[in-house]
């Protein structure tokens, strides 16, 4: 095993790493630009929230389907596809006169973010053998999607107000050019295809779930945990859930093996990423009510307060590979959890003075360390261990934990807080976060129980599957 990379490996990892951290912009650049938006285009209060729901429900819905198409397909294809049409959707979005043009443009942002996420990181995979070489480029990858998403609400901020809304869509256009021009050059297409026939049942009943699961999410988000259309929303996507299960054990080749989700590594890894995913995304969303409602700050100053969660991010992307090789993927997984819960617990102690801020900044910074580190561990454990043939599989089920835990946390947490007295009361609002903190704490907690007695990575899953363990 060598440990330095090669010219070609770190010139595709600088590729996909800025690719992800285009793509994890994307998801918030905008949140602190909606009231502008909606002025400058006219949309009604109720629809506002589609401009990031559209988004959410594609990105979302549609990774697992596009993961497994990159398997059939091929990845680089789907790669440079999908890039493409981002650039095009930006474009799109940037020179939008209407709210209809506004949300296809989103929707196409969704739809390109599906097949490029989990294509980048099976490329990514793909290209680093496991161990060392792999673990410290998955950590980059966790840093560039912590930064991203912590990332795209400082940007969106400064260019809202130096420039307009627009230039947060247009900004994406020449680096998705940049961006094509050298996958052309460096990616190459794996050598393993699956040439099974594609499980286009089982794609449509889990889309179908997973679109109904986050429109239900986003439903309580708006109008509480009792409206009945998201209840409705809710009870549909246990169904197509249950249906999915069902179709799976029949096809011949399913679109996921329910083998692989039954291993505990990889179920305790997906538990890690669900969590921390979910309950880190809302927490912005949380502080971003909190920075702007309750301390009066405008989108520039919300958005370098949440750059303190970024410089974190880049710490835990670089300490958490070396924690993993020393601890093992179950205690930092564990670990990064619990201290991601206890730190989020100490913004309980937020007031309405501006004499908060140096505590929200000191916690949030230190709090995306350990976050950062259990997205690592979360990472090593869910692609490991696999043939090149199912990275795709692997990838995609990674990053729809992702995406799926992206697009929750933020209406999960906004019912609460509505439940208890509104986005704009600092007595709502921290009930919300104690509500994070304790979920984060039990997310600990059932890693513990699920991994319990393993500090390995992911088990052989094939012949020839190399596998990076700890004794």
């Amino acid at each position: 095993m060598h440990s330095s990379m090669t010219g070609r490996q770190l010139t595709v990892l600088l590729l996909l790493l800025a690719s992800q951290f285009m793509l994890a912009v994307d998801f918030s650049i905008l949140n602190v630009a909606l009231p502008r938006v909606a002025d400058g285009l006219g949309f009604r209060a109720a629809d506002v929230q589609w401009i990031a729901t559209s988004f959410a429900l594609c990105a979302a819905g549609f990774t697992l389907l596009f993961g497994r198409l990159g398997d059939t397909l091929g990845r680089r294809r789907l790669f440079l596809v999908g890039m493409g049409v981002l650039g095009a959707a930006s474009l799109l979005g940037g020179s939008a006169t209407s709210p209809e043009v506004l949300l296809t443009a989103r929707v196409l942002q969704g739809l390109a973010t599906a097949a490029v996420t989990p294509a980048a990181l099976s490329l990514l995979t793909g290209t680093f053998p496991e161990g060392p070489l792999r673990r410290r480029a998955l950590g980059l990858n966790s840093v560039m999607m912590s930064l991203g998403f912590t990332g795209g609400a400082v940007l969106g901020g400064v260019l809202t107000d130096l420039f307009s809304w627009r230039a947060a869509f247009l900004v994406n256009v020449p680096i998705a050019a940049a961006v094509i021009v050298v996958a052309l050059v460096v990616l190459r297409e794996s050598t393993e295809r699956v040439a099974a026939r594609l499980d286009v049942r089982g794609a449509v009943l889990v889309t179908a779930g997973l679109v109904a699961l986050v429109f239900a999410a986003t439903r309580f988000g708006e109008h509480g945990i009792a409206d009945p259309v998201g209840l409705v929303s809710l009870v549909v996507a246990a169904l197509f859930v249950v249906a999915f299960g069902f179709a799976e054990r029949r096809h011949p080749h399913p679109l996921v093996p329910l083998g692989l989700l039954r291993r505990p590594t990889v179920l305790g890894g997906h538990i890690v990423g669900f969590t921390t995913f979910t309950m880190e995304t809302g927490l912005v969303f949380l502080s971003t009510m909190y920075l702007q409602h309750v301390l009066g700050l405008d989108p520039m100053q919300t958005g370098l307060m949440l750059g303190a969660m970024g410089a974190g991010a880049v710490l835990g992307g670089v300490v958490g590979p070396r924690v993993i090789a020393a601890v093992g993927v179950r205690n930092t997984s564990v670990g990064g959890l619990a201290l991601q819960g206890l730190l989020t617990a100490v913004l309980l102690l937020l007031g309405s003075s501006s004499g908060s801020l140096w505590l929200y900044g000191v916690v949030v910074f230190i709090a995306a360390v350990p976050h950062t580190c259990a997205i690592v561990s979360f990472m090593v454990a869910a692609t490991s261990g696999l043939p090149d043939h199912e990275q795709g599989l692997a990838s995609g089920l990674a990053t729809m934990t992702q995406q799926i835990g992206m697009a929750l946390g933020t209406p999960a947490l906004s019912a609460v807080a509505v439940a208890a007295g509104g986005l704009a009361s600092l007595g709502a609002l921290r009930t919300a976060v104690g509500v994070d903190a304790g979920l984060v704490l039990l997310g600990a907690l059932g890693v513990a129980v699920v991994l319990r007695g393993r500090r390995t990575a992911p088990v052989q899953a094939s012949p020839g599957a190399r596998v990076a363990s700890r004794p």
